[in-house]
């Protein structure tokens, strides 16, 4: 059954399965929550008011980051959101991305936001966990790994999702490679989307779903949170694109376990 379901998907994203994993539907049918997996809430942002939470979320990377230029005029707090967005100002183009580097560092837990994923192609939304040490030596477990908890590529098709993780930052980088879940209506509306960090394991999730379990690139040092709204490094990538586009978040909460 699931080899049928892997065809189907190779030839409905046109060849994208020769450089990726195939899209993979939920391991099972059982849904996860934090509290049943236990865990205990730590850290959450549910972004009330108008502006970002100083001591909790900063924008990271200002400058320009492959294409466009990451710009604080791309982020807005606004109806119980933070709203990310890629825009266009007459020949600029801007992103946007927000960290808790130095505000919220921590290993291990489970991760989760709660958003609505752009709407076109070409940008891309992107929650994920970061290291600052992940540039200075090639063991995960001393030096951390990026550890994407999903990218919405929407090339790739309107239902999947992708996660990864990197480590090794340098010439002999390495990583999973690109995992992609496929969950029917996952482009439309809000959903969930989560890894829970163990020290053996990521395991990612959507809704509660599980999708992937992975034992490479182990980090087992504190790592900080990001949000982001992703450019591709070419400009033809962007022709099917539509200005402005937004990544709306609803909240992000941190799970963690008493020995942690």
């Amino acid at each position: 059954m699931r080899i049928a379901f892997f065809f189907l998907l190779c030839s409905l994203t046109a060849g994208v399965c020769l450089a990726q994993r195939p899209a993979q539907p939920p391991m099972s049918d059982i849904h996860y929550t934090p509290k049943k997996l236990g865990y205990k809430l730590v850290w959450k942002d549910e972004f009330k008011g108008n502006k970002l939470n100083p001591k909790k979320w900063a924008p990271r990377g200002i400058g320009q980051r492959a294409i466009a230029y990451v710009s604080e005029d791309a982020i807005k707090v606004e109806d119980g959101y933070l709203k990310l967005y890629a825009l266009k100002k007459g020949d600029s183009l801007l992103g946007s991305a927000v960290g808790t580097q130095g505000l919220f560092m921590s290993k291990y837990g489970y991760y989760e936001c709660r958003a609505q994923l752009q709407k076109s192609p070409g940008v891309w939304a992107a929650f994920w966990i970061q290291s600052t040490e992940i540039s200075k030596g090639e063991d995960p477990a001393q030096y951390g790994a990026e550890i994407d908890i999903f990218e919405f590529f929407k090339k790739l098709g309107t239902d999947i999702v992708s996660h990864n993780v990197h480590w090794a930052y340098g010439p002999n980088q390495q990583t999973t490679r690109g995992m992609q879940s496929y969950l029917k209506g996952v482009s439309e509306g809000f959903h969930t989307f989560a890894v829970e960090w163990t020290p053996e394991k990521y395991i990612f999730y959507i809704d509660g779903y599980k999708f992937y379990e992975v034992t490479q690139g182990i980090s087992h040092i504190e790592e900080y949170m990001i949000l982001s709204m992703e450019y591709p490094s070419r400009m033809e990538e962007i022709k099917h694109t539509v200005f402005p586009d937004v990544f709306i978040v609803d909240y992000v909460k941190v799970y963690q376990k008493k020995e942690n």
